[in-house]
């Protein structure tokens, strides 16, 4: 059987699947010859799919402006906490430890490193956990260590989740805290 937090990641996945393919296939095709760019080549913007996607949530949800004033900053952590509790482990273990070039720095368009995002102690110990486990000398104990310090990131984090997933429902109608549900943000 099939459980409830698959089927929702399943869903939420769906969703941004979508509105990844909708934002690479409307972005305009870059200038041709410039520092970086490949003929042809589109540049991914983080920033302006996650403007996009907080359009349609505001669209789905049918929050006024003055709605979204209040729902929106409890939305993002509330997302934000989702992506570190669920996923971030599970897409690392999936693509060989999502790291670039040998190194677990986060990249922008263009290939500059991103120095104004900070990482979680989720993302700091799930790294941790990748580098202990990529020495292939490292002891059990060392592993064990590590591990438990990832399990504890996680469980901080789950209690933080659960506290903006309150925060959030608190400040919501119950139309749009269906709607949150059936997109998985919240139970």
């Amino acid at each position: 059987m099939i459980s409830k937090k698959w089927i929702a990641c399943v869903i939420v996945a769906g969703f941004l699947s979508v509105i990844l393919i909708d934002q690479l296939l409307s972005q305009p095709a870059p200038p041709q010859g410039g520092p970086g760019q490949g003929e042809g080549r589109m540049r991914f913007d983080p920033q302006q799919m996650q403007q996009r996607m907080m359009e349609r949530m505001k669209e789905t949800l049918a929050a006024t402006d003055d709605e979204w004033k209040i729902i929106e900053p409890r939305l993002t952590s509330v997302m934000t906490l989702s992506r570190e509790v669920n996923a971030r482990g599970m897409m690392r273990g999936f693509f060989g430890g999502g790291r670039r070039g040998g190194d677990d720095q986060r990249q922008r368009p263009g290939g500059q490193e991103d120095t104004t995002r900070v990482q979680s102690d989720v993302e700091k110990s799930t790294a941790a956990l990748q580098a202990v486990l990529e020495n292939e000398s490292a002891s059990a104990a060392e592993i064990k260590q590590v591990l438990t310090a990832l399990r504890t990131a996680k469980e901080k984090s789950k209690q933080k989740l659960a506290k903006a997933q309150e925060e959030l429902r608190q400040v919501l109608s119950v139309r749009q805290e269906a709607q949150m549900v059936l997109m998985g943000y919240l139970n």
